[in-house]
């Protein structure tokens, strides 16, 4: 008889907003003994939900904008399905989703309650560019001053779920991982960062970085984020 593994407690949590092309590509790659994978729909217009329930996940509609929403409606519904462990991954395809054991065993090892995937590394020929490499280093700069000692905001991340009604997540938008980076500095939380590869998206625009005032209000919203959750 096989051990059980520890993804099988395991949600993955994909917010996206217009990505069913990406996720043609990306949810075929999740490790199969996942135990469930959510795509929260944002608000998309296209066929992002159609495509996550022919491929087998559960599909939740969140029509309140905002990344942090999704991911927090996300994680609720991964609670519900009794999940220990969630993992954060963004629909574009710039994460392995084959990496996603990395971020789940040290958790279920108890040597984490949350693993950050970081980009400062393995990154892909124009997958950050200059106005976002400069941004995340100015915000974990910042994040210092507070003694939060961390090398990147990277999306890809996973939270052992019995955590976060501690952290008591709010921000709705790309605050979000300054507010859980620093709530869990406060709390005393277990951190572990990791270097993973930072891929190109696959298809389509980033709603962010591919452009240059998206990219400067997100800026904006980190560097009030990180003054606000201090």
């Amino acid at each position: 008889m096989s051990a059980i593994s520890p993804l099988e407690f395991t949600a993955v949590v994909i917010p996206a907003f217009n990505e069913a092309e990406n996720l043609a590509v990306l949810i075929p790659r999740i490790p199969e003994k996942i135990g469930h994978i959510i795509v929260v729909d944002n608000g998309s217009n296209d066929s992002t939900a159609s495509v996550a329930r022919q491929m087998g996940c559960m599909v939740i509609r969140e029509a309140r904008k905002g990344y942090g929403t999704a991911v927090l409606s996300g994680l609720a519904h991964a609670r519900l399905l009794k999940a220990d462990y969630a993992v954060i991954l963004d629909a574009d395809g710039a994460n392995d989703p084959e990496s996603i054991p990395e971020l789940v065993f040290p958790i279920a090892d108890n040597q984490a309650d949350l693993v950050i995937a970081q980009r400062t590394q393995n990154v892909e020929q124009g997958a950050l560019l200059p106005h976002q490499n400069f941004g995340n280093k100015l915000a974990v700069t910042l994040m210092k001053l507070s003694g939060a000692n961390y090398r990147d905001l990277g999306p890809f991340r996973s939270l052992r779920l019995s955590k976060l009604p501690e952290l008591d997540m709010h921000d709705p938008n790309f605050g979000w991982n300054v507010e859980m980076q620093l709530k869990a500095f406060q709390l005393g939380l277990r951190v572990k960062e990791i270097e993973l590869p930072y891929y190109r998206r696959k298809h389509g625009t980033s709603k962010i970085s591919g452009q240059i005032h998206a990219s400067v209000m997100a800026g904006a919203i980190i560097l009030i984020s990180i003054w606000r959750y201090r």
